[in-house]
């Protein structure tokens, strides 16, 4: 869900460009916008909110939702707040009003639909927003970032995903052309053609030249959708081995295709224990958190424990100064610690609950705490000054690049 925020925020910017979102884009900031909204209260991290406001407080809420936190209604009511009479979200509005100006954003509400659902009480905001996407499906069966642009592979995993959070049939879910979701989704699975042979079962974003390069962020999505699951991932009480990539089996059969994509995934984590993608300027791979995250929650959720074990190590021991202080990341690992059985309040020795609940407003209650009162940032004095691990030296050492646009990033900056 890395790559997705950073092709989304580019989508934005560019004005519906159209063609393939390069692997190249993992975990790399948004543009900047010439000037940064003043930051709404309610709202988690302080970075600037244009490209990923909704994002980063959907995953924030669900997260805290996770980990046994009742969080502030102040930040709950912020997520309501962007819904449009619609029932869509953009992906962050300030004061401006929902109209004919405004950029729909289906990811956004997409896992605003997954955290309206956990938070309970919201079922009229989800059924608007469910109807909404169901409205601005492409007639392949899938979805874009945004409406009315080609469809593409993250984009139509995450909307099937929230689709099944939401009780939803996706099978059901038809195009006008009476193209289904799943149809939609499929399309963008390398087949048994597809070279290297390691490839296939993977998933793509986009065709480039009339040919998908599978994309880790839109295989692992994919892998969720398949199997009708969301972000939120129960640990599985058994071990299942992940099998070697295998063919698409077709629409009739997307938990098959998911567990291609699983096996795609697990061989894809061999061979450095973690995801890695080529940034813009570099001309060598370096570690994608982000996705590697990600890649653990798709295996956990095809019940490939083992297969994802090494990549859950490496994110214990370099994920912090991704993290820092940023909302979605350490919302990402936290629902990362829940689908695999592993404490989020110890995480590789950091609390990740504790240092979620610091970038946003005090929540109401936490499990097995009293109610919490610091706000925002640590501050000296406050009690809260170890909420953060201790970085040391060294700490930046074999970090990955950073959830910006969790991406989706993610775009996921504090």
């Amino acid at each position: 869900m890395n790559v997705r925020r950073s092709a989304a925020a580019l989508v934005a910017s560019a004005v519906l460009c159209v063609g393939a979102a390069p692997a190249a884009l993992a975990d790399t900031p948004p543009p900047s916008p010439a000037a940064s909204p003043a930051l709404p209260a309610g709202l988690f991290g302080k970075a600037d909110p244009t490209y990923d406001g909704v994002w980063r407080q959907s995953l924030a809420l669900l997260a805290q939702r996770t980990a046994g936190v009742k969080p502030a209604a102040q930040a709950v009511e912020f997520l309501v707040s962007q819904q449009c009479p619609s029932g869509g979200f953009a992906s962050f509005r300030a004061a401006a009003p929902c109209d004919d100006k405004t950029m729909y954003d289906t990811n956004a509400t997409a896992v605003a639909v997954q955290a309206l659902k956990a938070l309970g009480g919201k079922d009229a905001e989800v059924k608007k927003a469910t109807d909404w996407l169901k409205s601005v499906q492409n007639e392949d069966g899938g979805w874009a970032y945004v409406p009315g642009s080609p469809s593409e592979g993250s984009s139509t995993s995450l909307v099937i995903s929230a689709l099944a959070v939401a009780g939803e049939k996706p099978a059901e879910v038809k195009s006008k052309a009476g193209k289904s979701a799943y149809d939609g989704l499929l399309s963008f699975q390398l087949g048994c053609s597809a070279e290297p042979a390691s490839d296939r079962g993977a998933f793509g974003y986009q065709p480039a030249d009339g040919k998908l390069a599978a994309n880790a962020d839109a295989t692992a999505a994919a892998t969720l959708a398949g199997l009708g699951k969301g972000m939120v991932v129960d640990p599985a009480a058994t071990d299942t081995p992940a099998a070697a990539p295998a063919c698409p089996a077709g629409s009739a059969d997307p938990a098959g295709a998911a567990r291609g994509a699983a096996g795609y995934l697990a061989e894809a984590l061999k061979k450095d224990g973690h995801l890695t993608a080529v940034t813009p300027g570099a001309d060598q791979p370096t570690a994608d958190t982000g996705n590697t995250a990600d890649a653990v929650i798709a295996l956990a959720a095809a019940g490939h424990r083992q297969a994802a074990a090494g990549a859950l190590e490496w994110l214990q021991k370099n994920s912090t100064a991704w993290a820092n202080r940023n909302p979605a990341a350490l919302a990402t690992l936290v629902l990362t610690a829940h689908a695999t059985g592993t404490d989020p309040k110890a995480f590789g020795g950091v609390d990740l609950v504790a240092a979620l609940n610091a970038t946003g407003p005090a929540p109401e209650a936490v499990a097995g705490t009293e109610p919490q009162t610091v706000e925002g940032e640590d501050k000296p004095g406050s009690g809260n000054g170890n909420v953060w691990w201790i970085v040391g030296a060294g700490a930046a050492a074999g970090m990955g690049i950073g959830i910006l646009l969790s991406g989706r990033r993610k775009k996921n900056q504090p």
